[in-house]
């Protein structure tokens, strides 16, 4: 299991997804929603300062990803 860096934010993450093909639909409250059409993926992202690593694997894990290919998209 690769480690996942604890110093990114919502927006790091929204950059990162829409490396990979995800257009960003909507805002509600605090909440990103991002969209992938082929092959068909959601992500939601917390528009903070600093996300938590959990939440980041669920992320990824919604968009369809491996941790080394989001690490990748962040070039890292």
């Amino acid at each position: 299991m690769s480690k996942l860096p604890t110093d990114l934010s919502g927006r790091d993450v929204r950059a990162a997804l829409e490396r990979a093909g995800f257009v960003f639909r909507r805002q509600t409250g605090s909440h990103m929603i991002l969209r992938r059409q082929e092959p068909y993926a959601r992500a939601v992202i917390p528009d903070h300062k600093q996300i938590r690593s959990g939440t980041l694997r669920r992320i990824i894990a919604d968009a369809g990803l491996t941790v080394e290919q989001f690490m990748q998209l962040l070039g890292r």
